[in-house]
């Protein structure tokens, strides 16, 4: 290490010190708090740790103009944040396997040929094939079934599989 350089780190520490002494701080991080952030906010904690090696004329500059310099020190308020759990969505409804069940029983007898296929789970052609042949075994027709035979044999994704 240069001794400009090792002439710089002290003054760095000489300014640190003297801004935890004018706040009264107990540790070097609290003096971040004083520091405004161009993003909005004060500094982090490791911001400062990086400006001390990387930029340690900016730090000094930012410890004099914002803490040394002035007569009364201003905490920056902090950065608005987003609360935790904002993502979740309120608005959904919880429906149990049951509850599905119930709705599908519902819409069957209404006839409600959308609800049902929403409502019912898609399964891969392999799937809908075996049950279809099992129904024909035993004597059953099923028209669902076979409607979304129909559609998983339409749809283009399954092309490419049954090829």
């Amino acid at each position: 290490m240069s001794a400009a350089q090792e002439k710089l780190n002290q003054k760095v520490e000489q300014t640190i010190t003297a801004a935890v002494k004018k706040l009264n701080c107990d540790k070097e991080n609290d003096i971040c708090r004083y520091l405004p952030s161009s993003t909005g906010g004060y500094i982090h904690h490791f911001t400062m740790r990086k400006m001390k090696g990387e930029e340690p004329e900016a730090l000094i500059a930012m410890v004099e103009r914002y803490i040394l310099n002035t007569d009364k020190p201003v905490s920056v308020p902090p950065k608005q944040r987003a609360a935790r759990g904002s993502r979740k969505r309120r608005d959904q409804f919880l429906f149990t396997k049951h509850d599905i069940a119930l709705m599908l029983d519902l819409a069957r007898q209404h006839g409600h040929k959308d609800m049902i296929n929403k409502l019912t789970p898609k399964k891969d052609l392999k799937t809908i094939k075996r049950e279809l042949i099992i129904s024909i075994r035993h004597g059953k027709t099923d028209q669902d079934l076979w409607s979304s035979y129909c559609d998983a044999v339409q749809s283009p994704s399954t092309i490419a599989v049954t090829v």
